[in-house]
């Protein structure tokens, strides 16, 4: 007898009235409410739009959902199409059964078609999600808790998961929750992408390819414990050979936008960064308008100043004008040989007065003596 164990829920439903709420259900609910939450954070802090990752998540939730199913029910078609299975089982997705391979396949589709209905990147999109994928499935792990499924070989640990259900040819006893390792190594995942986005700057698509890779990694191992049926290739499980698959085009992927695109988006919205808040309560839009006022005032001061120095120097340059007119006069009369007799008509009047003057102050003067 185990001391130490995890139980099973006796019933993954619970009835509302008529209306059947499934644990299983709300696990894949509340991952994508933290998924697009968390991505909405993060799409803000990298100059995004508030709403522009929920706006996205309309299109690529139902695609992934749908991808998901299809991958489960392609790779597992003998418990749906096999003799005495009921095929409408396969539209039954609440009971269970969604492969992520599929999910993020048809899920990055739907996201594409969004992200291009938005003008946006899907790599920004995509690193901004990232690490909210990674908690949404371990969460997501946890319907597969409700409907006892997803665990490993028999084993007495303390920690094993105790099964007491006997459908789907399922023997009661304790076995390794491989459901809680997966839904462990997905948290971690998801703080590793986090970590490495903030210390590398990921961008172009890395972030994503980085969870993609990490998971892989993790789903490996896990997927070699469990007990339940699979398709074998050459002693493996199926989905051992999609991991590895994806964690090599994955790994591939990151090498070669780190080589082709270095560094991080500077825009990953265009017309975001007038909405992105600034410090002190005030928006950039505002901070740009006051830097471009700045500009504005200092360019008129500039304006000013040039006009002052410049009327300074007409001054200047007529001062200088006047005090050369004798010279530029003799120059021109000594130059000009057509008209000498009119530049000493012009110079007579001005010497004429001071002589007649003179006189009369000299004959006035003989005259008192």
């Amino acid at each position: 007898m185990e001391l130490a164990y995890i139980p099973s829920p006796s019933h993954g439903v619970l009835h509302l009235g008529p209306i059947p709420l499934r644990g299983y259900a709300f696990c894949i609910i509340i991952g994508v409410f933290v998924a697009v939450w968390l991505g909405n954070k993060r799409w803000i802090a990298r100059g995004g739009r508030t709403g522009t990752v929920a706006d996205i998540a309309v299109w690529a939730v139902p695609f992934g959902l749908v991808g998901g199913r299809l991958y489960h029910v392609i790779t597992d078609y003998q418990l749906y199409f096999s003799e005495g299975r009921d095929w409408v089982d396969a539209f039954k997705i609440w009971e269970g059964g969604l492969g992520i391979w599929g999910a993020i396949a048809l899920g990055a589709l739907g996201a594409w078609i969004g992200c291009r209905r938005r003008g946006i990147p899907l790599p920004a999109w995509a690193d901004a999600l990232a690490p909210g994928i990674a908690f949404a499935q371990a969460i997501g792990r946890w319907g597969n808790w409700f409907n006892q499924e997803l665990y490993g070989k028999a084993t007495d640990v303390p920690w094993a998961l105790h099964i007491t259900s006997s459908t789907d040819g399922r023997v009661p006893g304790y076995y390794h929750p491989t459901f809680l390792y997966e839904s462990l190594w997905c948290v971690g995942v998801g703080f590793l992408v986090i970590w490495a986005d903030r210390r590398f700057k990921l961008g172009h698509g890395r972030a994503f390819a980085l969870y993609v890779a990490a998971y892989c990694v993790g789903r490996g191992w896990i997927e070699y414990m469990r007990v339940d049926d699979a398709h074998h290739i050459l002693g493996l499980r199926l989905n051992d050979w999609t991991a590895m698959v994806v964690f090599l085009l994955a790994v591939l992927y990151f090498v070669l936008s780190a080589r082709l695109r270095p560094g991080r988006e500077e825009i990953v919205e265009p017309g975001a960064v007038a909405d992105a808040p600034a410090e002190d309560g005030e928006t950039a839009s505002d901070d740009a308008e006051g830097k471009t006022d700045g500009k504005t005032e200092g360019k008129a001061k500039d304006k000013a100043t040039d006009g002052d120095k410049t009327a300074g120097e007409d001054e200047t340059d007529g001062d200088s004008v006047g005090l050369d007119k004798p010279a530029v006069t003799e120059s021109l009369t000594s130059s000009d040989s057509a008209e000498p007799a009119g530049s000493v008509s012009e110079t007579e009047p001005d010497t004429e007065p001071d002589a007649e003057s003179t006189s009369r102050d000299e004959a006035g003067s003989a005259k008192k003596s």
